[in-house]
């Protein structure tokens, strides 16, 4: 093949006077100047200058440069000697000269070779070569050598293939010579290369080719039958046949004979390709049960098992991974119900909407659905919902995206929210300027208590099952029997306190029985229980203390005063008294309760290892290898309200959640130091799990146990990113270090074996859930540690900071606290109101005192975002303080704050809804005045400022994201959002202030934590009813925005690399209030240069869309070296990956499996 004619030289002698660059010019000329007749008079000269030209390219560079480059005619000259040779045995030197010729290149020259109509003339010289009779093995040899290597670099080639015949001349062929090994190779290469196209494999199956490549398995040619079979499976039809044909367990004996036998590893692609063959048959229900009945999962299992050490063989087990994957059983949830453990009847229920739905959905009518049984099912359905044109997502209607005054209310309606704006109208002519601190409530019909499902059982008689527990609580001694250490109860604790004022915990003596965990509340949540408090600690001793467990045993209660000013444990106590919950919480948790300091120390964003998720999955399958080795005990279960805490024999961990904020609704241990957990779902809802606060208690020191969150929704996660859990050891706090640290190795995030329910996915069928799964030890005995997805901050916890604010008032700062409404659950809904006292009541004062521009701020929408709630420490904190700065600040503004928008979903442990069980970040268009009653005030008191020519300069709504890192600010802009659709827009429909960027630059500048990068200011339709957009678009504010904080960390500036913390996040906070600051000296000036690079950030931002579902920038995750697979089900929506990387493997049968959910989620 790499020789060339004898006569070569005669022509080397005739060009060697002709300089070396322009030989190969000078060739061709002549070449071009034989027309078709000379060319078939004198085939010789022809070939010869042919080879010469071939030997030219592949020795000198700059030769194929000259072929090749733009404008060349070269490769079209060749083609043409090459289409008008008649000769067979010419045409057979020819293709040989070109198969050495492409093989030296780097893909390009085949690219120019199928450009130049390559592919073609190549069919053509198949079907004229298959005429002759018998036809040359030589030509048909090489014809198919060079069409696998041309076929993968033209997109069209089966399409070609077929409408040419070539196809059928291939198939034929490889009929007509299954013993003959060295044709039957490129042949079926070529094969493969025609499966590709759809059509063409649909029509291979339909003409028998799937059983005659089973016939062709023998052990010489195995390399032949996988070059075309792990091709044709990816059509159903193909695959079915492959199923019925009984050869599921022929691939699955051949693969393990193989694993078996090739103990050098030197046929990887031969075990590969049997792999890739079961994985495209199982992306159908049939070949899925096909599998399990042929005992693929234990097959696969063992094989990979011994793979693992081998990190070459990494491909092998991540596609048996894959497999295994997807043909685990689908299992469902292990709940009576996907609908939350808790039940609130609304006043009344929404007549369409998902709230609706579930309150006419019938008695046992959670369906779980399971996979589809076509992979083009589930091709349609995503071409139905994620090839849509990005207008689609963002808002095109120019009327809508101009902002429009629209108060919406006639004023005499809205007159009655003049009461919270009593600084617009004070005249401070009480001594000292000192304004009253009342709170104003406006009576709405639906402040009403809740509605209690009644429970049967008793609280104390679930407490008198428990099992002896071993940590210090509050308590008092009780007939019953010593109960667990659970949260702190409110109606047993005592206060004693020495001439020192120092809190001692003193332990009870044995015959003195104490409770701690189920203190129950009166039956009137809202009655103030009238009993002294204390903070009596049952010390059951901690490690290295067990001899100090007697009677009469002390430890100090970790003095917060000192280390958290804003922080009061009995103050918290008697605020929780206060506090409505549907399950009717009658415990706190000691993170509240002592309350959290920042730790000092770093925590860095985790490393992933290698592997981690690969070692998890191998795990979870075990659970189907080896279904003897599973405990499967419940010992945590809210779904027994009487008793969600199951005695046992005290081998197992002990769960708790009932309090406020928690959510766990099931802990089931699954092996001795392993167990799943079940996260309760938002009440009135079936879905959005993501929050979890839960204890834990009775673990042993040092033991690592895992935990797996198996019921989360989202397809990607920052776990898998460098996030770690956060846990807050109650042994610590009682030590002095009361605080929430990082937690957990081998943190992995990843798609499981239990199904979803339709109803819950939004009518999707086929969807499953996601497992987080996280290990960690315990280095204290007898220690009681709790959980977070981040760090807590309750109702209570609010309520206590305000209390405290109040505190801190001094002459000079005018604080006034209103309750706007009365939430569904019948907890208060708090607006602050925070300015300067005017310097005297002068006239001159107080009118420059009631002009000051408004800020309006709100948080805590999403009850899972509690970060959101940190930042806003920070914010209230920052304008109450004594500094300069703040001074101007309260100088400048008056300040509308609501710090908690959704106080029902945060006190119940809710991730996004409210009570109603809908998501009131998506309400501000219309809201309910009895089902969204804080939305409804919220936006009344926006637009009686609107009415009265006073709206806010700046909105700004909080939020954390769990999906981005760094802090960073989602805003309005036509011009932005025009600009990332195809709306047809003139000059005038653009003219817009670009002073909506001013705060985000700002922000930029001063905060370590903020990235300008990732912000946005487009209009997507599915957030035209969040607060920004509608406060934007009716109020008229343009500096309205969202400010997400990530959950996770930062990856620029000062904290690049760190996971966050409160610190940083109350620092965010307080730097938003300088930002503020420097907006109105810049403002002050009158002068707008400040913003003349604004329209070169705008032209610099390449906003990318990602995703359906967002316009944000691109993914801000890089690879990791594992990929990171979320395509267990190839009949999910997000098993696009999966169906892109067949393709990938086709072309490249030893790539590795590189599958990735790119998929991020904006959210207001």
């Amino acid at each position: 093949m790499g020789h060339y004619p004898r006569n070569s030289e005669n022509v080397c002698v005739c060009v060697s006077s002709v300089p070396s660059n322009s030989r190969v010019l000078m060739l061709l000329g002549q070449l071009e100047r034989m027309n078709g007749e000379a060319m078939v008079r004198d085939v010789e000269t022809a070939r010869q200058i042919t080879a010469k030209i071939f030997h030219l390219i592949q020795t000198q560079e700059k030769s194929g440069k000259e072929v090749m480059s733009k404008g060349s005619s070269g490769m079209e000259v060749i083609l043409a000697s090459l289409e008008v040779f008649t000769i067979l045995r010419f045409s057979l030197s020819h293709l040989m000269l070109f198969y050495c010729y492409l093989s030296l290149g780097r893909g390009r020259r085949v690219g120019v070779f199928v450009s130049k109509g390559g592919t073609g003339i190549l069919f053509q010289i198949l079907i004229t070569a298959i005429k002759e009779l018998p036809p040359s093995e030589e030509l048909m040899l090489q014809l198919h050598s060079l069409l696998a290597k041309v076929g993968p670099k033209d997109r069209k080639f089966g399409v070609k293939a077929r409408l040419s015949g070539a196809l059928n001349i291939t198939v034929n062929l490889i009929k007509q010579n299954l013993q003959n090994t060295k044709l039957l190779l490129p042949c079926l290469q070529v094969l493969r290369v025609y499966s590709t196209n759809s059509v063409n494999a649909i029509s291979l199956g339909k003409n028998g080719v799937v059983e005659l490549m089973f016939k062709i398995v023998t052990p010489t040619n195995y390399q032949c039958f996988l070059s075309s079979i792990f091709s044709l499976p990816c059509a159903e039809t193909n695959a079915r046949r492959a199923v019925d044909g009984g050869h599921v367990p022929v691939l699955l004996a051949l693969y393990q004979d193989w694993h078996r036998n090739d103990t050098r590893h030197r046929h990887m692609l031969i075990r590969k390709g049997l792999l890739v063959c079961l994985r495209n048959i199982t992306n159908i229900k049939l070949g899925r049960k096909a599998f399990l009945d042929a005992d693929g999962m234990r097959i696969l299992y063992n094989s990979s098992t011994e793979c693992l050490p081998v990190r070459t063989l990494d491909p092998l087990v991540n596609t048996s991974s894959l497999i295994m994957r997807k043909c685990f059983p689908k299992n469902r949830l292990p709940l009576p119900t996907i609908k939350s453990a808790f039940q609130y009847q609304l006043p009344h229920v929404p007549a369409v909407g998902p709230v609706a739905q579930l309150y006419s959905q019938p008695p046992g009518g959670e369906t779980l659905t399971h996979t589809h049984t076509s992979l083009e099912s589930a091709q349609a359905y995503r071409s139905v919902h994620t090839d849509r044109h990005i207008d689609f997502f963002i808002t095109t209607d120019l009327n809508k995206l101009h902002p429009k005054k629209n108060p919406g209310r006639p004023f005499e309606e809205l007159r009655v929210y003049e009461r919270f704006f009593l600084e617009l109208s004070e005249d401070f002519q009480v001594s000292n300027f000192v304004p009253m601190l009342t709170r104003f409530q406006v009576p709405t019909a639906q402040a009403l208590s809740p509605k209690l499902v009644p429970k049967s059982g008793s609280q104390g008689d679930c407490n008198s099952t428990k099992g002896q527990h071993t940590l210090p609580s509050p308590s008092v001694p009780t007939p019953t029997p010593p109960a667990p250490l659970t949260p702190l109860e409110l109606d047993t604790i005592h206060l004693t306190k020495d001439q020192d004022k120092k809190e001692e915990a003193r332990i009870p003596s044995p015959d003195t029985c104490t409770t701690l965990s189920s203190l129950a509340r009166p039956p009137s949540q809202g009655q103030m229980i009238e009993q002294d408090l204390a903070h009596v600690l049952e010390y059951c001793g901690s490690e290295g203390a067990e001899d100090e467990g007697g009677e009469g045993a002390v430890l100090e209660v970790p003095d917060t005063a000192l280390l958290l000013p804003l922080h009061d444990p009995d103050l918290y106590v008697e605020m929780v008294k206060g506090t409505h919950s549907v399950p009717q919480y009658a415990e706190v948790a000691y993170p509240d309760y002592f309350g959290h300091v920042a730790p000092t120390f770093r925590e860095p964003l985790q490393e992933r290892v290698y592997g981690v998720q690969r070692s998890k999955i191998f795990q979870d399958t075990e659970r189907l290898i080896h279904p003897n080795d599973i405990v499967d005990k419940v010992v945590y279960d809210l779904d027994i309200p009487s008793c969600p805490v199951i005695e046992d024999d005290g081998e197992s961990l002990k769960f708790n959640s009932q309090f406020e904020s928690g959510n766990l609704r099931k802990a089931v241990q699954i092996r001795k130091y392993e167990y799943d957990l079940v996260l309760n779902s938002d009440i009135n809802s079936n879905h959005y799990h993501q929050w979890f606060y839960f204890e834990v208690s009775g673990m042993r020191v040092g033991t690592t146990y895992r935990f797996n969150i198996i019921n989360s929704e989202k397809s990607n996660s920052q776990f898998n990113y460098g996030m770690q859990v956060l846990m807050y050891s109650v042994q610590e706090a009682i030590s002095g270090r009361p605080r929430w640290v990082r937690t957990g190795t081998d943190i992995c995030y990843y798609k499981n074996h239990f199904a979803r329910s339709s109803i819950a996915a939004g009518g999707q069928k086929g969807k499953s859930y996601y497992t987080m799964t996280f290990s960690t030890s315990f280095s204290h005995k007898d220690d009681v540690c709790y959980f977070a997805y981040h760090y807590p901050y309750t109702y209570s916890t609010l309520k206590m900071h305000l209390s405290k604010l109040e505190a801190l008032r001094t002459p000079q700062i005018y604080l006034r606290q209103d309750v706007l409404c009365k939430t569904l659950g019948g907890n208060g809904c708090p607006l602050l109101t925070i300015t300067a006292m005017p310097e005297s009541n002068s006239n001159d004062h107080i009118c420059q005192f009631r002009n000051r521009p408004l800020i309006f701020l709100s948080a805590r929408v999403h009850p899972g975002e509690t970060n959101a709630s940190w930042v806003m420490k920070g914010t209230l904190e920052f304008l109450m303080s004594t500094s300069p700065l703040a001074a101007s600040l309260r100088e400048a503004y008056i300040f509308k704050i609501i710090p908690m928008l959704n106080p029902d979903g945060v006190v119940n442990g809710n991730h996004r809804c409210s009570l109603s069980g809908e998501d009131l970040n998506r309400q501000w268009q219309n809201p309910n005045p009895e089902l969204h009653p804080t939305i409804y005030h919220t936006k009344s008191l926006l637009q009686y400022l609107a009415h009265i020519q006073r709206a806010p300069l700046v909105f700004c709504d909080y939020h954390g994201h769990s999906r981005k890192k760094n802090v960073f600010m989602y805003g309005c802009s036509v011009k932005e959002t025009v600009w990332q659709s195809n709306i047809s827009a003139t000059s005038s429909d653009l003219q817009e202030d670009l002073g909506y960027r001013a705060l985000p630059k700002i922000l930029s500048q001063i905060a370590p934590a903020f990235s300008m990068a990732s912000c946005s200011f487009v209009v997507e339709r599915s957030k035209e009813s969040t607060a920004r957009v509608v406060v934007w678009r009716e109020i008229g504010v343009q500096c309205s925005y969202t400010m997400e904080s990530t959950l996770c960390g930062c990856d620029q500036g000062k904290y690049k690399g760190l996971q966050i913390g409160t610190r940083e996040l109350e620092e965010m906070g307080a730097q938003f209030c300088v930002a503020l600051l420097r907006l109105k000296r810049l403002t002050g000036l009158r002068n707008h240069q400040h913003l003349l690079d604004l329209e070169s950030d705008i032209i610099g931002t390449q906003a990318k869309v990602v995703s359906p579902t967002t316009y944000v920038m691109e993914e801000d995750e890089p690879p990791f070296l594992e990929p990171i697979d979320y395509s267990a089900e190839s009949n999910d929506e997000d098993a696009e990956p999966e169906n892109e990387h067949a393709a990938e493997v086709q072309g490249n049968p030893d790539h590795l499996d590189q599958l990735s959910d790119s998929e991020t989620n904006h959210r207001d």
